[in-house]
Order: structure tokens, then C-alpha cells, then sequence
């Protein structure tokens, strides 16, 4: 079974800092692309930013110069660190990995969420 927790939301004043991490752990053969999404109430889930299995990152425009993904492939973890936030950070980020499983075989796995609220 393989399963996906995030970590290390929370609340935080306008202009603050976050870190997000994400540890895939179960058996898995190998991962591939990583990458965080996330939904405000009443909106669709959006892309955040991805990070290839060599590197290679993209981020929406709405984070670039402010948000940095990154992993750790030997640990399984995905991490955002969120700088400059804003009220319209405010959201649920969801950690999502394409990955090779034992038993489900390759496929997209989601994460439970964790609550990013950027309030005075």
C-alpha cells in the first residue's frame, strides 16, 4: 500500500514562509515526476509546481519567484518552500506523485491535503 502524508502547513501572517513536505513511503519500485497542487474553496485544483525525476521544475505563474519545489529521491520526499505568501495562497496543498507500485503498477497517487491558510 503505498501512501503519501503531507506535512507542515498551517497558518501564517501575509509576507511569511512555509515549508511543505511530502514522504512517499510503501513498495514502491521508483518515482517519477512529483508535484504539489491545490484548491481554495470553491475552486478547481491547480497545479503549483512539478519537479521531474532529472530536476526539472515549472511552476504556475502565480508562485514563480516565490515558491521553490525540490526532492529528495533517496528519502522519497517532495518539498515546497513558500516565501512572500498571500491571502490567495490560501488553499489546501495536495502532494501528487507519479510513481511505480508493486501492486497498482504506475499510476498518479494523491496525498490527504494539508491546510495553508494566509491570514492578519
Amino acid at each position: 500500500q503505498v501512501q503519501l502524508v503531507e506535512s507542515g502547513g498551517g497558518l501564517v501572517q501575509p509576507g511569511g514562509s512555509l515549508r511543505l513536505s511530502c514522504a512517499a513511503s510503501g513498495r514502491i519500485y521508483n518515482i517519477y515526476g512529483m508535484g504539489w497542487y491545490r484548491q481554495a474553496p470553491g475552486k478547481q485544483r491547480e497545479l503549483v509546481a512539478v519537479i521531474t525525476s532529472g530536476g526539472i521544475t515549472n511552476y504556475a505563474d502565480s508562485v514563480k519567484g516565490r515558491f521553490t519545489i525540490s526532492r529528495d529521491n533517496a528519502k522519497k520526499m517532495v518539498y515546497l518552500q513558500m516565501n512572500s505568501l498571500a491571502p490567495e495562497d490560501t488553499a489546501v496543498y495536495y502532494c501528487n506523485v507519479d510513481l511505480l507500485a508493486a501492486i497498482r503498477g504506475r499510476g498518479d497517487y494523491w496525498g490527504q491535503g494539508t491546510q495553508v491558510t494566509v491570514s492578519s
